[in-house]
């Protein structure tokens, strides 16, 4: 039979800091500050406003 479990041990070479974050993976904050994806926010939110308004003030 097999041994299907994974050694969990650490190799005796093994550094005991994790690995630094990869500089490409960024989070939310990083895609926001994207000028396409604020101006296409912007629109939709634009656009919200213009349909809220339409409902309080005409309808």
């Amino acid at each position: 039979m097999q041994h299907t479990t994974e050694d969990r041990r650490p190799a005796p070479d093994a550094p005991d800091a994790p690995d630094p974050p990869d500089p490409q993976a960024r989070g939310c904050l990083y895609a926001l500050s994207q000028p396409p994806l604020m101006l296409f926010l912007a629109v939709v939110a634009g656009l919200v406003f213009l349909g809220a308004a339409h409902d309080l003030l005409l309808l």
